[in-house]
């Protein structure tokens, strides 16, 4: 698969030139080998892996590119590519800053930098849609997630704090297989659910208090996502019914993702929901995001979206209601778009939980 990956992205290169893929993510993505340290050459014959010492017996292990030993990446690029009479080296226009492109400039002398070919935006295109390969790996995190969820709401009680709750799920997490957490894990409660990327603190949980708990597990370099927010004790009437709005919202526009279908418009079915319940302007973020190695991919349910969605995309559908000084409410899934509709790979309950 891989190799079908590199195929297309040598297809876009004219002749005399190669793409250097930088970004941590893309590399991965084009080599097989997940590090923070490395770079993809490609030229019109050939792909591969740049690593220094500390990762060269991993590289090879895991590669499945050609894989060279490098003390000096841009001294060794540079090698090949006058040997290869390359004029033109492509680069990521989304993740290679004005300075990095100097280095590149000067490191490259007499070749030219260029953004030309939009060889990011191509591979951003492939990841949008997911093998079954990277769907069993999303698979497998999301049901560590799942199982994360089960075991906290046995951990949550008033008087433990926030911090504690995002600890705890986070520990399960690694000690069931997780790589490390999706993203920084959110458990806000009380006046803090109101914020949707609320940072857990010391406050102590209250009978009262919605508890809004956003996490996810990383399996093969993949990551899962899913928010589910709970009641500390009983909730009052407009608790309940700021719930069931945001459930409602979620679960209709569940129901209107299929393949073919704009984006914008599944964010459309339950930002009218919303809007229609009297909370206009209390959802002021996106329906939600493509996952995969990374936690924001393309494309997105958000209101400005043109993309049409394929089978095999991965977007979470999460609708929320945050009244400030209040409290907030967000439910969230992820889906794999199918042909005729959208299978969930969330398997958490989304009722209101009572705790």
């Amino acid at each position: 698969m891989i190799e079908n990956r590199i195929d297309i992205l040598k297809k876009l290169l004219p002749e005399h030139s190669a793409a250097l893929i930088t970004s941590e993510s893309n590399c991965f993505y084009l080599s097989g080998f997940n590090k923070s340290e490395g770079m993809v050459l490609i030229t019109r014959d050939d792909a591969i892996l740049f690593v220094d010492f500390r990762y060269i017996e991993a590289a090879r292990a895991a590669s499945k590119i050609s894989v060279k030993l490098s003390q000096s990446f841009y001294k060794d690029i540079y090698g090949i590519l006058k040997e290869k009479n390359v004029k033109t080296v492509f680069v990521e226009a989304q993740s290679v800053t004005l300075s990095q492109k100097s280095v590149l400039e000067n490191a490259f002398s007499g070749i030219e930098i260029s953004t030309a070919i939009n060889i990011d935006e191509k591979i951003l295109e492939m990841r949008a849609v997911k093998t079954e390969a990277e769907v069993s790996l999303i698979k497998s995190a999301q049901e560590i997630t799942d199982n994360a969820f089960s075991y906290i709401l046995n951990r949550i009680s008033a008087g433990k704090t926030e911090r504690e709750i995002a600890l705890d799920l986070e520990f399960f997490m690694r000690k069931a297989g997780s790589e490390g957490t999706a993203f920084e894990t959110i458990a806000v409660s009380g006046k803090n659910s109101s914020k949707p990327h609320g940072i857990p603190g010391d406050k102590e949980l209250k009978n009262g208090d919605f508890l809004t708990l956003d996490f996810g597990a990383v399996v093969g370099g993949y990551r899962s996502d899913m928010t589910r927010t709970v009641c500390i004790g009983n909730p009052t009437e407009k608790m309940k019914m700021v719930y069931n709005t945001v459930l409602k919202a979620q679960e209709e526009a569940i129901k209107a993702v299929k393949s073919g279908v704009i984006c914008k418009s599944v964010d459309k079915v339950a930002r009218d929901i919303i809007n229609n319940a009297g909370f206009e302007g209390c959802f002021g973020h996106g329906l939600g995001h493509s996952v995969g190695i990374d936690i924001h991919e393309n494309p997105s349910f958000n209101m400005r979206c043109e993309a049409v969605t394929k089978p095999g995309m991965v977007i979470t559908v999460e609708p929320g209601i945050y009244l400030e000084n209040e409290f907030g409410v967000r439910i969230e899934d992820m889906i794999i778009v199918t042909e005729n509709g959208c299978f969930d790979l969330t398997k958490s309950d989304k009722s209101l939980i009572i705790i």
